[in-house]
């Protein structure tokens, strides 16, 4: 009888640690959540750029014609990889000899290098709704580093059921560095300053 009883009692013990390591483990494991893939909503986002003209004011324009893309599974989107393409014979500063100007070769020359595009390396929480925006921006031939400084306005549902999350995105780029070469001088300084400020009010939608 004590024998029975002890197997029992041996039964029951390895049944509880087999539980308690079960419960255990299921509890350490890490929650993987599916990869959400995102696509740009075009008709409410915008890209622009400023840039100072004659050192006394500052000209501005935009691009009418990019796409973007974004996957991300972390829920505060710190793990994202973030797409985005500019076509530049979209540019449109409301001057259409000016835009010429632009798509030539002193400047961005369109014909030989018709988009440019950015793709992400990380994307780092900086703040409750903040974060730095780090990777490469390609215009003509030349690939640089840059960081934009990132804004989220939050995520919601439209009402058509659709998932948004909305974005501010900007920084400043040296336009030497892209080769962007054209350079007029007056008495006061450049006709065109090299800094050009990028801002990128951008909407998402999730796939």
């Amino acid at each position: 009888m004590k024998q029975i009883l002890s197997t029992l009692t041996l039964l029951l013990l390895a049944g509880s640690l087999s539980a308690q390591t079960l419960a255990q483990t299921t509890l350490s494991k890490p929650v993987v959540r599916p990869t959400a893939t995102w696509s740009l909503d075009n008709s409410h986002s915008n890209v622009q750029f400023s840039v100072t003209h004659l050192v006394i004011s500052e000209v501005n324009g935009s691009f009418k014609l990019f796409d973007g893309t974004m996957e991300s599974t972390a829920a505060d989107f710190t793990d994202a990889k973030i797409k985005f393409t500019i076509d530049i014979n979209s540019i449109n500063t409301d001057n259409e000899m000016r835009d010429g100007h632009l798509k030539g070769d002193d400047f961005f020359n369109a014909a030989s290098f018709p988009k440019a595009t950015f793709v992400s390396k990380s994307f780092v929480k900086t703040g409750d709704k903040t974060y730095k925006l780090t990777g490469d921006l390609t215009i003509r031939d030349v690939t640089k580093t840059v960081v934009f400084d990132v804004t989220y306005g939050g995520t919601v549902k439209d009402p058509y059921g659709n998932t948004k999350a909305g974005f501010k995105a900007s920084t400043t780029i040296n336009r030497f560095d892209y080769n962007l070469k054209w350079n007029a001088l007056t008495e006061a300084g450049a006709v065109v300053g090299p800094d050009v400020r990028i801002n990128c009010n951008i909407q998402m939608k999730q796939n």
